[in-house]
């Protein structure tokens, strides 16, 4: 999903509970100019700043990128690499694997971390638990206070109701692989 269509969905669900985009921004805890960009298509927002405004509207990551997808769906078995839904930011591509299932159990990405990217300024936060493998590259995920750095073939394990964030410091891309349950990010 572009910019564009990521500000129209955010305009649209905004609109449909009658909240106003400062409004939008007090809640999300943002503010009004960056709520003002995103929904113009102006700005990429980070995977933080994008999780907590579909907070706002009860929703998940996962759900705010599939719920126009679910309605005309079938369940697939094999999904192609043009199938994967991309929920990441411009420098963070996170592709959720999903085979039009409302019944899926468990979520899927495939990341991928530009050099000198994070997934956002602000850690991430949901419900679950995480399982992930670093394929190529490294990357720092700041956890419960602690900062550990992730080489390629070493794994992580995370509660991620525990506040998290992923850098690539280096000047390397990172690839990853990763398992969350539930599956709504």
């Amino acid at each position: 999903m572009d910019n564009h269509q990521i500000g129209k969905n955010i305009a649209q669900l905004r609109k449909e509970r009658g909240l106003s985009q400062r409004e939008l921004a007090e809640r999300a805890g943002i503010t009004h100019s960056a709520i003002s960009s995103i929904e113009n298509g102006k700005v990429s927002p980070s995977v933080s700043s994008l999780q907590k405004i579909v907070n706002v509207f009860s929703l998940s990551l996962s759900e705010f990128f599939t719920f126009e997808q679910q309605e005309n769906k079938e369940i697939k078995v094999v999904i192609k690499p043009e199938d994967l839904i991309e929920i990441g930011s411009e420098n963070v591509s996170m592709k959720l694997v999903n085979n039009g299932s409302n019944k899926q159990e468990i979520g899927f990405l495939i990341e991928e971390y530009a050099p000198n990217s994070t997934t956002g300024s602000s850690n991430i936060k949901h419900e679950g638990e995480e399982v992930g493998t670093v394929l190529s590259g490294e990357v720092e995920l700041e956890y419960n206070g602690e900062t550990y750095l992730i080489k390629a073939g070493e794994s992580y394990v995370i509660d991620t109701t525990i506040p998290h964030k992923f850098t690539n410091h280096s000047d390397k891309a990172c690839r990853m692989i990763s398992a969350h349950t539930p599956k709504a990010f």
